[in-house]
């Protein structure tokens, strides 16, 4: 399924300098999967890495109907003036403390999460990585910590479509994933991983001492972006679990498990209530569900390669 969407050029277009000019002043406006998003952010130190982590996005004319307004500036706080800090807020509201200036980049990536799981209830909203191969999806559903987003953004990097390293975006009673395709946080040890793994991924300068250590984000293939209007059907579930020198393991769950796990890894389950039972049924019904885990990342890739040649 495509998604109707009006485009007006990308990013890049624009070059660094004007993209530079704009994010700072009046703001940009990308499409990003299904969303539009007004984005404002005066703060020169991360131009560049904006630039280059969403080069590849369609823009919005600013007369268009955004689905939120993400600003990012600086500012200070008693009684530690000499401490520059920064702060997100989305349609002119602050959804949590000041952070520190040297992390604007990923409190800029983590604010942009935070609104489109809070406010995106038209969706089932899985806690999940979303790639796509021949028109079918593959989910990656996990708790934090259990190899995800390593796991996605090399699978991303070796043929498969990235839609979304965070969201499995369904709306309710189908089973097509919506892409939602965004830059990739890796952490720490993740991202020489991924160094080593895919050479020519492009990931921006590590930041460190956030919340959840060094964190650094890798740009999505631009085929991803430029297909992010088209949608996939869930084939596949593997729950990844990284464990340090595991033998690589595929074991088959049974649907009944497979709705179980999947559930307990959705956002909003609850919030939706009886339609979101009836869309990961359907889910799970159409897919075939495995565990894996995994130390070797390029054991992972081969085999779940294989798993979609033999199982599709």
């Amino acid at each position: 399924m495509t998604l109707d969407v009006a485009v007006t050029g990308k990013v890049s277009d624009l070059g660094a300098s004007e993209f530079s000019s704009r994010i700072m002043t009046n703001g940009l406006g990308i499409r990003i999967g299904p969303f539009n998003a007004h984005i404002r952010v005066p703060i020169p130190a991360i131009q560049q890495a904006l630039y280059c982590l969403y080069s590849d996005y369609p823009l919005q004319d600013l007369n268009s109907v955004f689905s939120f307004h993400a600003h990012l500036a600086r500012t200070r706080k008693f009684p530690r003036l000499y401490r520059p800090l920064v702060r997100f807020s989305i349609d002119g509201r602050v959804p949590h403390e000041d952070m520190p200036l040297e992390q604007a980049l990923p409190v800029l990536e983590w604010g942009m999460n935070l609104v489109i799981a809070m406010r995106s209830h038209c969706f089932l909203l899985l806690h999940a990585a979303v790639l796509e191969k021949r028109g079918y999806a593959i989910l990656l559903p996990a708790a934090p910590g259990m190899g995800k987003t390593t796991l996605c953004s090399a699978l991303a990097h070796r043929g498969w479509r990235l839609l979304s390293d965070e969201f499995g975006m369904i709306r309710p009673g189908t089973e097509e994933l919506v892409p939602v395709p965004r830059p990739m946080a890796l952490k720490n040890d993740s991202i020489n991983v991924l160094r080593t793994f895919a050479p020519d991924a492009v990931i921006s300068p590590p930041v460190q001492n956030t919340r959840k250590g060094t964190v650094a984000h890798v740009k999505p293939p631009e085929d991803s972006v430029q297909k992010q209007s088209i949608t996939a059907r869930a084939k596949w579930i593997v729950f990844p679990r990284w464990q340090a020198d595991a033998g690589l393991s595929l074991e088959p769950l049974s649907r009944s498990q497979g709705f179980m796990m999947l559930a307990m890894n959705a956002f909003n389950y609850d919030l939706i209530g009886e339609s979101a039972f009836r869309t990961v049924s359907k889910v799970v019904s159409a897919s075939n569900c495995y565990r894996l885990v995994y130390s070797d990342l390029d054991e992972a890739i081969v085999c779940i390669d294989q798993l979609a040649n033999n199982d599709g």
